[in-house]
């Protein structure tokens, strides 16, 4: 199986998201580990924009918790084809957060463009990968747009989102 990550995964499973429960933080950290064990191959831009965003909210060294060992595997893996699986997507002129790959659709208009990297990517993969995603509550307002564009997301942590949302 392929996956994207959302920078919060990795975020909630360093512990550095208040919003998220204990059950998160260990479920984040367990889909880390699957992917650093092999069970899952990441997919990656080949421009290195996700890493960056990684690079900028992690820390590849010192005393890591289990998103920054995440960031450390993925600097030694993001070029081994066994582990990572790379795209490239096209920024839109003039952006540094469009892309051409995010879906055209209105309902998808005010999403917020520091995450479209990773629209763009699993969107722009030929496997269509899903994103796994922590506690970001705007995700979740627009899955059904998102899918019925191709993309799918995977709430890891639906209880959260909902119980941040005053819906549970």
């Amino acid at each position: 199986m392929m996956v994207v990550v959302d920078t919060n995964v990795a975020k909630v499973a360093n512990g550095e998201s208040p919003q998220a429960s204990t059950n998160c933080v260990n479920i984040c950290t367990n889909r880390l580990e699957r992917i650093m064990n092999g069970e899952m191959k990441l997919v990656l831009d080949a421009d290195w924009i996700i890493l960056d965003e990684y690079s900028r909210n992690l820390r590849s060294s010192g005393k890591p918790g289990a998103g920054d060992r995440f960031l450390a595997w993925c600097l030694r893996n993001w070029t081994t084809p066994e582990q990572c699986d790379l795209v490239s997507i096209t920024p839109s002129e003039g952006s540094e957060t469009e892309f051409e790959e995010f879906p055209k659709d209105s309902q998808l208009e005010n999403f917020d463009p520091d995450d479209w990297k990773f629209v763009a990517v699993a969107h722009k993969h030929p496997e269509k990968p899903p994103i796994l995603q922590a506690v970001d509550s705007q995700w979740w307002q627009l899955r059904d747009a998102l899918r019925r564009n191709g993309v799918t997301v995977e709430f890891i942590c639906e209880a959260d989102i909902q119980r941040s949302r005053g819906s549970a």
